[in-house]
């Protein structure tokens, strides 16, 4: 939006309306044309700016984008790491774990073994018992039958 531009009443006496009109508008025309050239300055000065904005923006995007691609490659690695130590313990407790089976059975065995062996005792203990009573049963019980026999021939005969 250009200034109008006026002089005064003895410029123009001086000049004549005509001279001084003509003045007037080549000034405004020159300060349309250094506005535009500011303008159009300004323009390319923001669009100058606009991409080294940009620029380095996507270098930053960059930077940031390599950072977190070695901080995962780090957490990766401690990962991995963190997971070969609880394998190599849990193989450590599995094999602490069969070993202490192994031996519960091997155990278990063993007292299994014994009490059959004490069983098998104790059984044959009992039957050599039971013989001895029932030894001891039948000859009371063959002595009282002869005894009644021989009472009931004498007193018979």
């Amino acid at each position: 939006m250009p200034v109008t531009m006026k002089l005064s009443k003895k410029f123009y006496d001086t000049l004549g309306e005509d001279l001084a009109n003509e003045m007037v508008d080549w000034f405004n025309q020159v300060d349309t044309t250094y506005r535009t050239d500011l303008r159009e300055f300004n323009e390319l000065n923001f669009q100058r700016f606009d991409a080294k904005l940009e620029q380095r923006l996507a270098q930053s995007d960059a930077k940031l984008e390599q950072r977190l691609a070695r901080y995962d490659a780090k957490w990766e690695q401690r990962l991995a790491s963190y997971e070969t130590k609880w394998e190599q313990r849990l193989a450590g407790y599995e094999t602490t774990w069969e070993r202490r089976m192994a031996q519960f059975r091997t155990e278990i065995h063993q007292e299994i073994v014994t009490l059959r062996g004490d069983f098998r005792s104790e059984i044959s203990a009992l039957r050599t018992e039971l013989i001895k009573w029932m030894f001891g049963f039948w000859v009371t019980s063959t002595a009282t039958s002869i005894g009644v026999a021989i009472a009931v021939v004498k007193a018979l005969a």
